[in-house]
């Protein structure tokens, strides 16, 4: 996998949670709402790029969690409710410093009523190896030797845990985005996958948008603001947006726009993008930006995408 600046040691970029102890009795019904998700596997194997993907996709990422505290982390999840109910807990190296005994800690998690998923991320030695020389790291286990002893050590010491997972990986293979998308497939859903397009109205006296990943620009349209009768009234009402739609050129400049969004989504999807603003923009934000915007974002959820419109500068002036 070709993995960007570091192969993954140590792991994760999700939030990070001290676990208490946990002494009450929980009702089998909260754990049984309660989605327990166990990332482990060798170093450098992807697991950070396994933790960002499943916070994606609404879970709460507990990086670094001692398998000590396993169980107490669970119960915390179903006690705190929310979007705890969905918990990943990655355990490392270092989390293995307070415990081997993974495969004890899953039986435990098991014994009291939670049905964890157990994902083990693996790729071959050569490629571990080339992943570590890229970026000039050394191995966690490696000691005093070469990144073979040391991923040696660590498979002897996960060969219990790679036995039991529910979910191998094997990321020899994958890119980021490949193996993102192959977590997205098995915890996310179809909505979780969906690129969410935000059309953003906005007035250009105001400022670009500066997360705009398209800008166009509405301002070739006649003003409805010298227009008496609608200068006070907006593009989201009809009489405003009958007036900027009607105009020569708008219904192709809209029909244009909503081909070429429709025509980029499915790739923004393989690279992971999951969240695309459109911009629209006129001179002040209050006509003709907010009924382009208005008209595009309900072309693009006719054409089945997931679209909203927005309106930045509304109500400003």
């Amino acid at each position: 996998m070709n993995e960007a600046r570091t192969p993954e040691v140590p792991a994760g970029d999700g939030p990070t949670a001290a676990a208490g102890a946990a002494t009450d009795t929980l009702p089998v019904a909260a754990e049984a709402e309660t989605t327990l998700v166990v990332v482990t596997g060798v170093s450098g194997g992807g697991r950070s790029t396994v933790a960002r993907a499943l916070e994606n996709v609404g879970y709460y990422v507990v990086d670094n969690l001692p398998q000590a505290l396993m169980l107490d982390m669970a119960e915390l999840a179903v006690k705190a409710g929310g979007a705890a109910r969905r918990t990943a807990m990655v355990l490392d190296v270092r989390s293995r410093a307070f415990s081997t005994d993974l495969a004890g800690a899953i039986r435990e998690l098991k014994d009291r009523g939670f049905s964890p998923r157990v994902v083990f991320v693996d790729a071959d030695d050569e490629v571990l190896i080339r992943r570590f020389e890229s970026v000039r790291r050394s191995h966690p286990l490696q000691g005093d030797g070469r990144l073979a002893d040391g991923i040696a050590v660590e498979r002897g010491l996960l060969e219990e845990a790679r036995d039991q997972a529910d979910v191998i990986i094997d990321t020899s293979h994958l890119n980021v985005n490949q193996l993102r998308r192959r977590i997205e497939e098995l915890f996310g859903g179809e909505d979780a996958r969906r690129l969410r397009i935000t059309v953003l109205s906005f007035g250009f006296k105001y400022g670009l948008p500066p997360d705009a990943d398209f800008v166009l620009d509405a301002r070739f349209l006649p003003n409805p603001y010298w227009v008496p009768e609608l200068r006070e009234h907006t593009g989201r009402e009809g009489a405003v947006s009958a007036y900027v739609l009607g105009q020569e050129g708008a219904d192709a400049f809209v029909g244009t726009y909503a081909d070429l969004v429709n025509a980029t989504t499915a790739g923004f999807e393989r690279e992971g993008k999951r969240y695309l603003t459109v911009a629209v923009g006129c001179t002040g934000g209050k006509h003709r930006s907010v009924a382009i915007a208005e008209e595009l974002a309900a072309r693009l959820r006719h054409a089945g995408l997931a679209a909203n419109a927005q309106h930045r500068d509304l109500g400003r002036e």
